[in-house]
């Protein structure tokens, strides 16, 4: 359909909004067979895949073992179904089992994921390291996510964000913390003080400007208060509605829902997107007025990437529209 909303409406700000708004994290075997079976599981009852499942090498990997962890995430990879998305956390640049790591996975796995997670990554130079590294592997097309731990690091966000490989920016929150000499109180951890703390709050709006900048998506940190599940479900509503992130870490399968559904559009902003986009298209994307308000493109991307949030955490979208999710992987980016 070559009139579809996201190819007329979708520039630069495609990216954010392209990727499930769930980042799940596991490097346990146990926990990595059973986060892939529970997407199988979600995927089915939402009908669209709701979150990624990061196989993680770098906090997974016992020391000495990097080589036969980065063997087993590789077999559960390719042992994953084809309509899962899987990702693997690779150890950083600077570790010395980076390069054998992208080998292995990247050089075996390539084609079945989602993309590569690199760590703790410092400046552009490291993302043009693990670029290279990707390409000798094979894996010129696989997109790289990357996370940003520290003071340097988000100061360089908006040059990092710029790179073309660069799909996604993580927060790393808890090595920021850390990384400031006790300058941050520990406070600055929880889901109270990472809300509120000036530089921390400053580095998650640095970090989401620039992918928005970009038209990359950011990627809110972890809450290690994984069994408060109304202050985990107050830090994603948080990171959606005021700080513009549009997709969030898991470390529990218990967040993952809570997750899905904070970063979920409300049902009546969905059911006003979609007249709004069904009278926009009759209109052929001339300005319109609806329900008292005047209305042109700059509205309609914006309620289209409504209707895009819905379809992507499982909402269900109203009859007018669901067709135009219907085309195969929507070609929309």
């Amino acid at each position: 359909m070559k009139d579809h909303p996201a190819r007329i409406l979708l520039g630069a700000q495609a990216g954010a909004f392209s990727l499930p708004v769930c980042d799940h994290y596991s490097g346990v075997e146990a926990r990595m067979r059973k986060s892939l079976a529970l997407q199988a599981e979600m995927a089915e009852e939402f009908g669209t895949c709701v979150f990624d499942v990061t196989l993680d090498c770098e906090d997974g990997a016992p020391v000495g073992g990097e080589a036969e962890h980065a063997a087993l995430v590789t077999e559960l990879a390719l042992a994953a179904g084809s309509q899962a998305r899987v990702a693997v956390r690779v150890h950083p640049v600077d570790h010395p089992a980076f390069d054998a790591d992208v080998a292995t996975i990247a050089g075996r796995a390539g084609q079945r994921l989602a993309h590569i997670m690199v760590p703790k990554v410092e400046s552009v130079a490291d993302v043009q390291r693990a670029v290279a590294a990707l390409d000798a592997a094979g894996a010129n097309n696989l997109p790289l996510h990357v996370l940003i731990e520290s003071p340097a690091a988000v100061h360089r966000a908006f040059d990092i964000a710029a790179h073309p490989r660069v799909q996604s920016i993580s927060f790393g929150l808890m090595d920021f913390v850390s990384a400031h000499g006790g300058a941050i109180p520990s406070a600055g951890m929880s889901v109270a003080g990472q809300f509120s703390h000036p530089l921390v709050l400053r580095a998650k709006l640095d970090i989401a400007s620039a992918c928005h900048a970009h038209g990359k998506v950011p990627s809110h940190c972890v809450v290690t208060e994984f069994k408060d599940m109304d202050a985990l479900r107050a830090a994603a509503q948080q990171a959606a509605r005021e700080l513009g992130y549009t997709r969030m870490w898991s470390i529990h399968p218990d967040q993952i829902r809570t997750i899905v559904a904070a970063f979920a559009p409300l049902a009546s902003e969905v059911e006003t997107a979609a007249g709004l986009i069904e009278c926009a298209m009759a209109a052929d994307w001339a300005p319109v007025q609806f329900e008292g308000r005047l209305h042109d493109r700059a509205s309609y991307r914006y309620f289209w990437q409504v209707l895009e949030r819905a379809h992507q955490t499982g909402l269900p979208l109203p009859d007018v529209v669901r067709p135009l999710f219907a085309e195969p992987a929507l070609e929309r980016h």
